[in-house]
Parts: C-alpha cells; sequence; structure tokens
C-alpha cells in the first residue's frame, strides 16, 4: 500500500478526539473539549429552522450569504471602528479553523517561518505542516502568560514570512495588553510580515479586560487577516460558521485556497447567525456575566482542592499546574483521571512544539479545563475531584 504524504506525518488523531472518547467511555464528566452544554439565543435557533424551512438548503455564494458579509463588516464598525467593505473584504468560513488554514496556505511557502504564541491551538502546527512551513513558538510564561518585544524578535529570521496571533489566548485565557499589543505591530512592520489573527474569543473577556484587534493599530489593517466565529460568541460551536476579514486582495487569497477545502457551508445558519450579530450585544454581554461566575466557581474550588490555577482574563478555559497533586506529566494525569474521578481535561502538552530542541519539559505539567459548562456540572465535577483527590495522589507516585 502507498504510505500517506509526509506532510501528515505525526498529525495522527486529536487530543480532543481522543479524550472525548475516553470521557465517554468511562461516563465522565467533560471539562476538556470546549463546548458550551447550553445553545445559543432562541431568536438565532428559530431564525435557522425558519431558513431551513423556507428553502435555504441549497449552495450559498462562495463568499457568503450578503446579509452576514454586512453584518460582519458591521460588527466589526460598530466594535473596533474599522471600515470593511462587505463585497470584497470579508468571507465566511467554515469555522474560524477553515479561515486560519486557508490563510495559512495561501501565504506560506515552503520553508517559510510562522511566528506563533506557544501553547498554541493544536491546528496551527497541522496547518504550517501541511504547507510546507516551520513554526516558531514564543513561549508565554506562567503566571502571565504575555509576550515581550525582545521574544518576538528572537523568534524572526530572515525566513519568517508570518505572524500567527491569538488574542483572547486558547489554551492560556491570556488576552494581551496594549504594550504586548504593540509589540507584536512594531515586529510586524519591522520585518514586514503578514499577521493572521485569531479572535474567536473576542468577546469572552472578564473582569473589564477589552479585547483589542491587531488591526486597530496603526500601520496593520492592511497586513492583517483576522479570524471569527459564531460559534463561541453565540454558543453553537456546531455550526461552524466564521469568517475572514482584511483588505481585499490577503481576503482574495485566502478565498482561493477556501473554494478548495469546503466550497460553502451552513446555508441556513449563515441568515440566522447574519440577524444576531447586529442585535444581541446584550446576550453577549449576560454570556460573558455567566462565564465570569463559572469560572470563579471552578478556578476557586481547583484551588481549594490544591492544585495550582491560574486565572484566566478570556475565553473560557483555566490551566492547572498538576505537580501540587504529584504529578509530573499532564498527559498521564488526564489519562488516568477519568477512571479515578470521573472528570476529564485536556492536557496542554498536546499545544507546545513536541519538536523543541532541548526541551521535552515545557507545559508538560499544565491541563487545560473548560468552565463553559453550567454551574450544575462544574461542581459535580469538583466534588468528583474532591472524593477522588487521596487516590489520586497515590497513583501519582505509583
Amino acid at each position: 500500500m502507498p504510505a500517506p504524504a509526509r506532510r501528515i506525518d505525526g498529525l495522527g488523531e486529536t487530543i480532543f478526539a481522543e479524550m472525548s472518547a475516553l470521557a465517554t467511555a468511562t461516563g465522565s464528566l467533560n471539562l476538556g473539549q470546549g463546548f458550551p452544554d447550553s445553545d445559543g439565543p432562541p431568536a438565532l435557533l428559530q431564525a435557522a429552522q425558519e431558513a431551513i424551512a423556507t428553502g435555504h438548503n441549497q449552495y450559498p455564494p462562495g463568499l457568503g450569504v450578503p446579509e452576514l458579509r454586512q453584518a460582519v463588516a458591521e460588527h466589526q464598525r460598530r466594535h473596533y471602528r474599522l471600515e470593511l467593505d462587505p463585497e470584497r473584504e470579508v468571507l465566511v468560513t467554515t469555522g474560524a479553523t477553515e479561515a486560519l488554514t486557508a490563510s495559512i496556505l495561501a501565504f506560506v511557502e515552503p520553508g517559510d517561518e510562522v511566528v506563533a504564541l506557544e501553547p498554541f491551538f493544536d491546528s496551527y502546527p497541522a496547518a504550517v505542516q501541511m504547507a510546507g512551513g516551520r513554526l516558531r513558538g514564543v513561549l508565554l510564561e506562567p503566571p502571565h502568560f504575555t509576550v515581550t518585544r525582545e521574544a518576538l524578535e528572537a523568534a524572526v529570521t530572515d525566513r519568517t514570512r508570518v505572524l500567527l496571533l491569538n488574542t483572547p489566548h486558547n489554551p492560556t485565557g491570556a488576552v494581551l495588553d496594549g504594550a504586548a499589543m504593540q509589540a507584536v505591530a512594531d515586529v510586524a512592520q519591522r520585518h514586514d510580515l503578514l499577521v493572521i489573527s485569531d479572535e474567536v474569543y473576542e468577546h469572552l473577556t472578564f473582569d473589564g479586560v477589552t479585547h483589542v484587534p491587531v488591526s486597530t493599530l496603526p500601520g496593520m489593517a492592511q497586513r492583517t487577516l483576522t479570524a471569527g466565529s459564531a460559534g463561541k460568541t453565540f454558543s453553537v460551536t456546531g455550526w461552524k460558521v466564521g469568517w475572514l476579514t482584511g483588505p481585499a486582495d490577503l481576503v482574495r487569497a485566502a478565498r482561493s485556497v477556501k473554494q478548495y477545502l469546503s466550497y460553502v457551508s451552513a446555508a441556513p445558519f449563515q441568515p440566522a447567525v447574519a440577524g444576531v450579530l447586529t442585535t444581541h450585544d446584550a446576550w453577549v454581554a449576560d454570556l460573558r456575566a455567566s462565564l465570569q461566575r463559572r469560572r470563579d466557581l471552578l478556578v476557586t474550588g481547583l484551588r481549594d482542592l490544591g492544585l495550582e490555577t491560574y486565572t484566566p482574563a478570556g475565553t473560557y478555559f483555566a490551566l492547572s499546574d498538576v505537580r501540587s497533586w504529584g504529578y509530573g506529566d499532564g498527559t498521564r494525569f488526564c489519562r488516568e483521571l477519568p477512571h479515578r474521578a470521573g472528570v476529564v481535561a485536556i492536557p496542554c502538552s498536546a499545544f507546545y512544539d513536541r519538536h523543541r530542541p532541548g526541551d521535552d519539559t515545557t507545559g508538560r505539567t499544565l491541563v487545560r479545563w473548560t468552565f463553559s459548562k453550567a454551574e450544575d456540572t462544574l461542581t459535580r465535577a469538583l466534588d468528583r475531584l474532591g472524593t477522588a483527590r487521596s487516590r489520586v495522589e497515590a497513583a501519582a507516585s505509583g
């Protein structure tokens, strides 16, 4: 039999598929994969049903339905004072993952380097690898998980073509502040880099922290492609409705790839999302407040159980260091936890560069939990962890 192409070497099954299957097999509470256990606004769900019933079930336009592209442009203007032409500078995609992957495939040549904040979402290295590029990580260190100009400069070489940005950041929950964002802008402009910015958690920030898109900084709009998502903002992750915005020539290049990935998708969901994107800011604000309460519940509960846990400023994820329970390996901890406690988390080693020279311990003891679940689910998970703590700690030294 022919061997698979080398460009997919090592990709295999995602850690999310593995841990979700383990949750199902053991009947565990899944605090690993980041999806809510309740749906989005009733008006959104009703609009999708009506779109299906009234015949919005065939191929939509390649760029996306006009009303959604207009709604995305209006969203960017209303929230960030960014002016976009919905006919040329907005592309609807099959989730933000496709927006990011199409952008990487469109602009990264074999041998090119892509600088990204590490830990990074697991689709980033896969997309760069398939493009024939090399990913160079800039480590975000606990407890603040921020980036400096010096660290960015150290990662850039004469082969660097793209700076892949993610804020609010998955998995750390960090939201880059003004100084960090200015450092990103300065390095991108100094080295003439394209910035591909993953901003899917743009509205899920806490404690008064505000997300600042990199494209709003002076000199950055013309060199930035931005990915957004209805799935995160409106709790409909399975709909896979995302978008890409930026200068027309950059969007056109990404579209040239996107059309051969999914072509189009989500015909009845696109007009439904358009309706809430311009009318449901209050619903999103309520979601943000609810997530902050759930964040506090989970983080406080984990700390009370003796797990060193960092408070995220955004997203719906929190990280713990499992060394405080005696584990030197977060992957082992996550694979054993469902059997011993009936709870699933995600090992953060999956989000780090496995090829990092001379360092195979970076992120090894960190695990990620989601607080996108209902408060009752979080409380039950904490109760299970508390009940199982002694045997989990005993197993760590076994």
